[in-house]
């Protein structure tokens, strides 16, 4: 009986134990994206004052800052997920100007607290009870008028789960910056700007494949850097989860000492020739070509009597007294708006020939003369009466060495050059594709041609410029090296003209799969170059009806 009854109350004695122990839900950080490591996901900031940024930052790799500016005192805030009749601890870590963290429409008393500012890291901190019918609470962060900029992080609302609570899944690495464009330069720097990536709460921008500089938006301006010099640069997006790969590399060249800016050509380019000459089109000053043409190309340079040499001579007579003074001014005035200007080697008559060691020389040798001489950007090769792959290639190497990456080089050969990738032409083309800018072709003057399906299409159609520009797409060339080259008005060529309307479908169906004739490739090009007419004079004798359609055209492609 005696252990019996030791038995009978051990047994009560864990039964009272139990009942007094019964455990309780842990308590949880009820905030979202409370470290901001994915950007400003789940809070509002007023009038966009407020921005993550990667310094400074008490934990993990992000931070809030946020910016009272006029009537705006930069709040920052988050509707949290509570429970009825529960206490809750507020707090936050913040640092800079005057920084307030509160909490309103609790039910009950609704709170705040304040610091004046501090230049470490500081943790405020206050609780709040929930009302009888409350199932969220407004928690937020804000400055103060006319005061310095503040940071926060590490926000907590700590308490029973609201439902909204516990752990979150974590941020994804950001996708690649698309859309990298340089802009203005001066002497030592290059301003660059991209699009916006999902998710990431910085980028990080490297030169020459070295970290350069970061920033929390989509722009920024490496400094410090070398006058007349190339440099390549790419961007990649940062979050907690780590970086993303980093984009295409774009080419930028800083100015000469005593020179304006010096511009890249853009994603998406036009490409219009400038007569220095007069056929009957419009005689134009180069001020008179529109801002829609990115790349404006003079025609034509002249051969010397030095094999593969050649030079230029300005036509001030046949255009109307323009001088040399005028021309020159002119070609400063358009890069720093951001357009480059090229000198065109051939043409219809052209007869330059480059196919020994002593011509790829002297060509190389006369073109960068050229560049020195009148400013110009680059080369544009459209030598329509042959061309020797193996010495022009050798030149172009020459050129490029002693002008360095920022050397604009296209081409524009005839529908016949790039119908194999066996043509002296296209094997130029594929030979220096690091240092090519695009190929304009032309799609005109050429009867009918095959299209990389083996079909035969007739010029003049939408189908023709797809199905050939298909062919320079399949055999090697980057779609951003590839353009589409149609005369600008009826009497620009001798045949192959299309409304600019057929030349945008044909722009669309390329990058976008939309707008197609009968043809459509096996996959979208979405980094096609552009477009190119012959010519800037010609397309102002119809009314620039040409420019006006294609250049904005242009502009809006992925």
């Amino acid at each position: 009986m005696l252990g019996g009854t030791i038995a009978v109350a051990a047994a009560a004695a864990l039964t009272v134990t139990g009942l007094v122990s019964t455990a309780q839900a842990a308590d949880v950080n009820n905030a979202k994206n409370a470290g901001f490591e994915s950007g400003l996901a789940n809070w509002t900031c007023t009038g966009s004052t407020g921005a993550a940024v990667s310094s400074p930052v008490r934990s993990g790799t992000s931070a809030l800052k946020a910016t009272p500016a006029g009537q705006d005192n930069a709040k920052c805030s988050q509707s949290v997920k509570v429970k009825p009749n529960s206490t809750y601890t507020l707090s936050s870590w913040v640092q800079g100007g005057y920084a307030y963290l509160g909490a309103s429409g609790t039910g009950t008393t609704d709170v705040s607290t304040w610091t004046p500012g501090s230049s470490t890291w500081t943790k405020l901190s206050t609780s709040f009870k929930t009302g009888a019918n409350t199932t969220s609470v407004t928690v937020y962060t804000h400055g103060w008028y006319g005061q310095a900029a503040y940071f926060a992080d590490d926000v907590e609302v700590t308490g029973p789960d609201g439902g909204g609570g516990g752990e979150e899944p974590g941020p994804v690495v950001p996708a690649t910056p698309a859309g990298l464009t340089a802009g203005a330069t001066t002497t030592s720097s290059v301003a660059l700007s991209w699009n916006a990536v999902s998710g990431a709460t910085g980028y990080t921008v490297y030169r020459d494949g070295t970290k350069a500089t970061t920033s929390t938006g989509t722009s920024a301006t490496v400094t410090g850097l070398s006058a007349d010099t190339a440099y390549q640069f790419s961007v990649s997006a940062t979050n907690a989860a780590g970086e993303s790969v980093k984009s295409a590399a774009i080419s930028a060249r800083t100015a000469k000492n005593g020179t304006g800016p010096v511009t890249s050509v853009p994603k998406h380019a036009v490409t219009g020739y400038w007569q220095n000459f007069n056929n009957g089109a419009a005689v134009q000053k180069l001020s008179d070509v529109p801002a829609d043409y990115d790349i404006i190309a003079v025609s034509f340079a002249d051969a010397t009597t030095t094999q593969g040499a050649v030079t230029f001579n300005l036509d001030t007579a046949g255009l109307n007294g323009y001088t040399e003074a005028q021309f020159r001014a002119d070609i400063k005035a358009k890069q720093a708006a951001g357009k480059n200007v090229i000198i065109s080697i051939g043409g219809e008559l052209g007869t330059v020939r480059v196919d020994s060691d002593a011509s790829a020389t002297a060509f190389a040798n006369s073109v960068y003369a050229l560049m020195q001489d009148w400013g110009f950007n680059g080369v544009d090769i459209d030598l329509e009466n042959g061309l020797n792959s193996t010495y022009m290639t050798k030149a172009l190497r020459q050129l490029s060495a002693k002008a360095g990456s920022g050397l604009v080089l296209t081409m524009a050969p005839q529908t016949i050059d790039m119908q194999s990738t066996s043509g002296e032409y296209f094997k130029t083309a594929l030979n220096v594709k690091d240092i090519l800018t695009v190929v304009n072709m032309q799609y005109y003057n050429s009867g009918s041609m095959l299209g990389c399906d083996g079909k035969v299409y007739s010029q003049g159609s939408v189908d023709f410029l797809t199905a050939l520009a298909c062919i320079q797409l399949e055999g090697g060339l980057d779609p951003s090296q590839v353009g589409i080259g149609v005369p600008a008005s009826t009497r620009g060529a001798g045949s192959g003209y299309v409304a600019p309307s057929v030349v945008n479908a044909a722009l669309d169906c390329l990058t976008k799969g939309t707008n197609c004739g009968s043809f459509k490739p096996s996959k979208t090009y979405p980094s096609l170059r552009g477009a190119m007419t012959w010519s800037t004079n010609w397309d102002a004798t119809a009314g620039f009806a040409w420019s006006k359609a294609v250049g904005p055209h242009v502009r809006g492609l992925p």
